[in-house]
């Protein structure tokens, strides 16, 4: 009879590139590594079958989310709750031997797990290291050399005047180079957002109109006022093909009914956009900003200056300003801070105060808490594995049922000391009494009263009483959100 705690647990790591003809899929790659694991005496639990989404480079760990998890997995308890991690090859674990080297260092050296290559068997030893550093060159040098032969064959089909790029909206490729095909239902998208900027509307305008039209952009996302900009600055619409610093006159179909105005368009953009100079960055543009909300769809306020010098500061909401949504939500600086300052002098004169109470974080009670938490998660492993144990015919029937109720007590004994821990440290009632938050409040309107305080003083002042605030243009009502 086999012992349950003899049984290993193992992981498997999983990536399908797309430059590699002989690749093969997930779904291959897993059962191979499932036939190893369980000839080598090993479960693989599907929480740690690690499956990265298909085409995702090998050649940046920090680019691999699932790579990154079973990593923070691995070195998430001492030991290990893996000890074995299979791969199908060396080269889906990375292409780059400097990450490779430092990745399999944490594992092996600081989490003690090992690492297999199910295709790539090597001895154990010093040998077997030398020549899974060899397979790692290797690797990589493949890795490197196929993208700069991918970029000089397409150096040469730009030279040949080939298609190339992704198409844009309106356009669909055909493949092998060949010149790009008008897609009628997105060309109207484009023939719009064209003649409606030509007849005098802005960016912004013809933003909200295609979004509520339902329009989408090419990647299938609402607009926003860069996408049409981008549009309208593209000269793919009016023939010419640029790709990394190529550019020739396309044989692609282009329609009179955006050629024509093309160039007014351009003409226009110059007349009323110039270059964006550089300026200083404040780390606080406002210190009301962030803290001011739009009653519409929730977003943040920020702080614009009118075109006319003269006119003073307003905040907006940024994504009514990008056209995801109509009604304004505008309003003036001034009106703002107003009104800010009239709420704070009503508190502190009539004494009356509504506020959310901040519970203070129990730094003992979390450290216990993350005690009883990983006892808990290593117990879901406990579980897994005799579940494993079973289905692959490693325990009987009856050995699974008695280290279930084994494993089913000792969940129930860590629940009740949960729970009494919860009760052991339940909370007094910290909520201060409302003299001391009333005297933060003053504290907090003398600093923004102070001429000679900066906005960041007065923004982290004005943060530390209040949570935000809400402005509903359409009522002219401000709703201020307090807290302690």
């Amino acid at each position: 009879m086999t012992e349950t705690n003899t049984l290993e647990i193992g992981a498997a790591y999983v990536r399908v590139s797309t430059d590699d003809q002989t690749e093969l899929s997930p779904d291959a790659q897993i059962r191979l590594i499932l036939e190893a694991a369980k000839a080598d005496g090993y479960v693989i639990p599907k929480d740690y079958i690690f499956i990265e989404s298909r085409g995702i480079s090998g050649r940046k760990a920090d680019n691999r989310p699932e790579f990154q998890r079973m990593i923070a997995t691995a070195k998430s308890q001492t030991p290990a709750p893996f000890k074995r991690l299979y791969l199908w090859k060396f080269s889906r674990f990375a292409r780059n031997q400097d990450e490779s080297t430092f990745y399999k260092s944490i594992l092996r050296k600081k989490c003690g797990v090992e690492i297999k290559s199910v295709s790539e068997p090597i001895a154990e030893g010093m040998f077997g290291r030398l020549i899974e550093t060899i397979i790692e060159w290797f690797d990589e040098y493949y890795s490197y050399n196929l993208s700069g032969e991918v970029k000089r064959g397409m150096q040469e089909k730009a030279l040949r005047n080939g298609y190339q790029l992704v198409p844009p909206l309106g356009y669909n490729a055909v493949g092998e180079g060949r010149p790009f095909v008008i897609d009628d239902d997105k060309y109207q998208i484009v023939e719009y957002i064209f003649h409606a900027y030509r007849d005098g509307l802005d960016m912004t305008a013809i933003t909200r109109e295609c979004n509520r039209r339902g329009w989408l952009t090419r990647r299938g996302h609402p607009f926003e006022r860069r996408t049409v900009l981008r549009i309208l600055q593209n000269r793919f619409y009016a023939g010419t093909v640029e790709w990394n610093g190529y550019r020739f006159d396309g044989s692609h179909e282009c329609r009179p009914s955006v050629t024509e105005i093309f160039d007014d368009c351009q003409e226009r953009m110059a007349r009323e956009y110039r270059p964006i100079q550089r300026r200083e960055v404040s780390s606080c543009k406002h210190w009301l900003s962030g803290l001011l909300r739009c009653s519409i769809c929730g977003a943040s306020l920020s702080i614009h200056r009118d075109k006319n010098p003269n006119r003073t500061r307003f905040f907006q909401c940024w994504k009514y300003i990008k056209g995801f949504h109509k009604g304004s939500s505008s309003i003036t600086e001034k009106y703002a801070v107003t009104a800010v300052l009239q709420s704070l002098e009503e508190i502190i004169g009539s004494g009356v105060i509504e506020f959310e109470h901040m519970e203070k974080k129990n730094d003992q009670l979390h450290s216990e808490e993350q005690i009883l938490n990983d006892a808990l998660a290593r117990l879901e492993i406990k579980e897994a594995r005799i579940r494993d144990a079973y289905e692959n015919e490693i325990d009987t029937l009856e050995e699974y049922k008695a280290n279930k109720e084994r494993l089913a007590n000792e969940r129930e004994n860590l629940i009740r000391e949960y729970n009494n821990l919860r009760e052991r440290y339940k909370a007094e009632d910290d909520t201060p009494p409302v003299e001391e938050v009333l005297a933060r409040i003053k504290t907090v309107y003398d600093l923004i009263c102070n001429p000679d305080i900066g906005d960041d003083v007065k923004g982290v002042a004005i943060r530390s009483v209040l949570k935000e605030i809400i402005w509903d243009r359409s009522k002219k009502e401000f709703t201020f959100h307090y807290y302690a």
